[in-house]
């Protein structure tokens, strides 16, 4: 036996169809907030900087290392031209003292060098300490940046929860108005199809967009108000109101 429902009860199915499209809309929207990209941009930021610290870090350790070596030998020549001065101020003997001042004269060179390589390791570490200091601050920024972006994401979901819930809300309300078996078909056709009701319009299934053959009019023409029809293209159930056209005749033109 067909599933009769009054023509009001078939009209509300629209009202559903209207919320859970929405719902759909909605639960797409929570799957992809823009925030969503915003914050994969941020993360793999966060990583390269991350990367780039670590790098740093190194760089900066081993020039570190290096000065201090560089230090170390300064402190050791100095120590031996001091030593030596020493010894050839308090030396009586001309062949000690001219071995000492050359001895000394060396030592000098060898100093200018340290202290050269000592200069431009110094150089090269400032360098890279200011490259660390500008990529810490990057770092904070992003944080900073980071937190409000998921600040913005949280308030973004909220709203769009809260939408979702009035919607669900009203849905429940205009299901319960519904008769069991109507309620049912609904739900069966729009699992299977992902349309369960469908609005006749000028002949036209809104569900499809396609105008239905003159056969299939002349079938909706005859049947009874409460009778429910399946749309032959969408499989939505096919809800007929004073916009559908049914009361053209054959053949007439719909603009």
């Amino acid at each position: 036996m067909a599933l009769k429902a009054t023509p009001e009860a078939q009209a509300r199915l629209l009202e559903l169809q209207a919320i859970d499209t929405r719902i759909q809309q909605l639960d797409h929207r929570a799957k992809n907030l823009p925030e969503d990209k915003a914050l994969a941009t941020i993360a793999a930021e966060v990583e390269r900087l991350r990367l780039q610290r670590r790098s740093e870090t190194g760089d900066i350790d081993d020039v570190t290392t290096e000065l201090s070596r560089i230090e170390s030998d300064v402190a050791v020549v100095e120590a031996r031209i001091a030593r030596d001065v020493g010894r050839q101020q308090s030396s009586s003997s001309v062949k000690d003292v001219a071995g000492l001042e050359s001895e000394i004269a060396g030592l000098r060179r060898r100093l200018d060098e340290l202290e050269n390589a000592e200069l431009a390791v110094m150089e090269k570490l400032e360098t890279l300490n200011a490259g660390a200091r500008i990529s810490a601050e990057e770092y904070d920024d992003l944080v900073a940046r980071k937190a409000d972006v998921e600040r913005q994401r949280s308030e973004s979901l909220a709203a769009v929860m809260e939408e979702r819930e009035h919607a669900v809300a009203n849905r429940q309300a205009i299901a319960a108005g519904l008769g069991d078996d109507l309620l049912a078909l609904y739900e069966r056709q729009r699992q299977r199809y992902g349309t369960g009701a469908s609005l006749l319009r000028g002949g036209v299934s809104s569900a499809s967009g396609v105008r239905l053959l003159e056969n299939e009019l002349a079938i909706v023409r005859s049947a009874a108000p409460d009778d429910v029809l399946i749309c032959p293209d969408s499989q939505a159930i096919l809800v007929r109101t004073s916009e559908s056209g049914l009361d053209r005749p054959q053949g007439a033109k719909v603009e």
